[in-house]
């Protein structure tokens, strides 16, 4: 089976034998709005799948990673270690665009990665493309903690990890994504897709952000993530269109929406998970979350199974 290739926050590595517990037995094609890191369709490698997520960058990276591992392991292993000098032959030897000093080789792909988002200049490209996604696994394995993170405008702003030989190719891991890939339909827009693209007979896996469990915890951050309390109702809404479909669908939310699955109609259980990236240690540990599904306990695959490989 693949793994994913990215360090992801959320991933959910760790709460794939509850998810399979509450998959079907049987089903035709597999849906994954809010791809993410991908753990959950790296392990089950289906072979008809579609997967969306609204970040550009995530879903270049996989395009590059599906259609090009070879290029982008290549040029992956000319990139050099992240407390190197800067290339004086690339952009930002020097100063990042804000007039930032730059002295270690990390801050300048850093800086190079962020011509989108400072500079509004999308890779127009396959070349400029592939660069990016080998920028974004560069900098996720080499940055502090495996973080994503953006500011205000934009801008990726993880300062550098420490770390004692980091493997930013991940060859092996790209090339198994890439099998895993093949065929999968990759999309970069909205979850609400779904009601288009799934069928009666299908599954549909929603892995949305968060929401916050505090009842009164402030959205700004949340918000800015583009996920807010009207598009978990959305969700909801489109959970709620699936099932009278005859679409499978299993989801995983913050404990705090346990009552609002329940009411809808759906099975929900809590399960303690464990987060393995946050910036905040104290942050690190159990938290409290859902697994929702319309899916019957006698049509489910149960918790003897672990993975399902084919289907």
């Amino acid at each position: 089976m693949a793994k994913p290739v990215l360090k992801w926050a959320g991933g959910k590595r760790q709460l794939l034998d509850a998810l399979y517990a509450r998959f079907p037995e049987t089903f035709d094609r597999y849906h994954e709005p809010f791809f993410g890191g991908g753990a959950v369709f790296f392990d089950l490698e289906p072979a008809a799948a579609t997967v969306n997520d609204t970040n550009p960058r995530l879903v270049n990276f996989y395009e590059q990673v599906r259609d090009r591992p070879e290029a982008l392991i290549a040029r992956l292993r000319e990139f050099r270690d992240p407390e190197a000098d800067p290339d004086p032959e690339l952009a930002f030897a020097e100063e990042t665009r804000r007039g930032k000093a730059v002295e270690q080789y990390y801050y300048q792909q850093r800086a190079r990665f962020n011509e989108r988002a400072y500079a509004d200049a999308w890779p127009d490209d396959e070349g400029d493309r592939l660069e990016e996604a080998a920028l974004l696994l560069y900098l996720n394995r080499t940055c502090y903690n495996g973080l994503y993170r953006e500011n205000s405008d934009g801008g990726f702003n993880v300062p550098i990890g420490r770390y004692a030989d980091p493997d930013w190719v991940q060859a092996e891991r790209v090339r198994a994504a890439a099998r895993a890939l093949a065929g999968t339909e990759l999309r970069n827009g909205d979850f609400s897709y779904v009601l288009d693209a799934a069928e009666a007979g299908d599954l549909v896996y929603f892995d949305p952000p968060y929401e916050p469990m505090s009842p009164t915890a402030d959205f700004a951050e949340y918000s800015a993530a583009g996920f807010d309390r009207d598009d978990q109702e959305r969700l909801l809404e489109v959970a709620r269109e699936l099932d009278e479909r005859g679409v499978a669908v299993v989801l995983s939310n913050s404990g705090v929406t346990y009552d609002r699955y329940e009411t809808a109609g759906f099975s929900v259980e809590r399960e303690g998970a464990t987060r393995a990236i946050n910036s905040d240690a104290s942050s690190r540990g159990e938290v409290d979350e859902i697994v929702a599904t319309n899916v019957p306990p006698e049509e489910r695959r149960g918790p003897d199974q672990s993975a399902l490989d084919e289907y």
